[in-house]
């Protein structure tokens, strides 16, 4: 059986408030910061696991780290 892979917290409704109600707007978000992180995250020494980037962006963009139009 294939496990998978649901992200819960936090919530797509909320994620999409926060970007004015633009799907579009909050998927090119977290994944520009994503990218970012994972850049940052293969540059330094290797850990034992990977980081989750796009749970990590999420995070950022409800608590407010990062707002659209000023990022």
């Amino acid at each position: 059986m294939e496990k998978k892979y649901v992200m819960m917290e936090p919530p797509i409704d909320a994620l999409i408030k926060k970007c004015g109600g633009s799907k579009y707007l909050l998927t090119c978000l977290v994944a520009k910061r994503a990218k970012e992180l994972s850049n940052a995250y293969f540059a330094g020494e290797p850990q034992e696991k990977d980081p989750k980037v796009i749970a990590i962006a999420a995070e950022e963009v409800m608590e407010g780290k990062i707002i659209p139009g000023k990022y």
